[in-house]
């Protein structure tokens, strides 16, 4: 009977395992959230035929129970998967809040390096692969979209008067990255675009000033800059 009972659990791992890390794990969380996609656990091994299977992510808390006389298919996996999912979901819903910033705001896509696939760069990178520039793509396009969450909220950005970078310049418009460093009259110095997005805070926006390593100075300059993509480089140009 012990037998019977792994054999059958057994069967479901290699059902689902291969499911749940392709859903339970492509999720992007939010950068200020503590929550992390979790990741599935295999089946509970069944204490009898009669009550089926429970299966649990590893938050210890989205679970569902599988009839003992459900077919093992993988079509049945699937749904199975789905449905810890959805009950996951369903409890962190900043889970796709990449995907809801780009539905809401333009955001200028990162360069296409396809024509490096199965070409060499040297000693760091060895052969580069399809899934090398798929990863650069998409971790470069999540911090942009980051900075454009940044810009667009009032609330991330401090403001004592809900005003945010976006009303002053809408989709990053009229800021030119492309031409710092350059002298600036508000500053009466010359300054880096950094310099002058803390100004904007201070100022217009009525918040606290960023260090220049913080995450959402960082995010920033980078959703400032990738919006000007193309744009010839011209420092110091008024």
């Amino acid at each position: 009977m012990r037998l019977l009972r792994l054999v059958w659990t057994q069967r479901w791992v290699s059902i689902l395992s291969l499911v749940f890390v392709a859903l339970a794990c492509d999720s992007s969380p939010s950068p200020t959230s503590s929550s992390k996609t979790p990741q599935p656990q295999a089946p509970t091994q069944p204490s009898g035929a009669k009550e089926g299977v429970d299966v649990q992510l590893c938050d210890g808390e989205t679970k569902t129970t599988v009839p003992a006389d459900v077919e093992r298919t993988r079509e049945n996996g699937v749904k199975i998967s789905d449905a810890l999912m959805a009950q996951w979901k369903g409890k962190h819903p900043d889970v796709d809040w990449v995907s809801q910033e780009q539905e809401k705001h333009t955001i200028v896509p990162p360069h296409d390096n396809h024509n490096l696939v199965e070409k060499g760069q040297g000693q760091v990178y060895g052969k580069i692969s399809e899934q090398d520039v798929l990863t650069w793509e998409r971790e470069t396009l999540k911090f942009v979209t980051d900075g454009s969450r940044v810009f667009h909220s009032s609330d991330e950005l401090g403001s004592q008067i809900a005003v945010s970078c976006d009303m002053c310049h809408p989709n990053a418009a009229n800021t030119h990255p492309e031409t710092y460093p350059k002298f600036q009259v508000q500053l009466g110095r010359v300054a880096l675009l950094r310099d002058m997005i803390n100004w904007c805070i201070e100022h217009p926006v009525r918040g606290q000033v960023l260090a220049p390593d913080d995450p959402k100075m960082r995010a920033l300059e980078a959703y400032i800059t990738a919006q000007r993509k193309g744009q010839q480089l011209a420092y110091g140009k008024r």
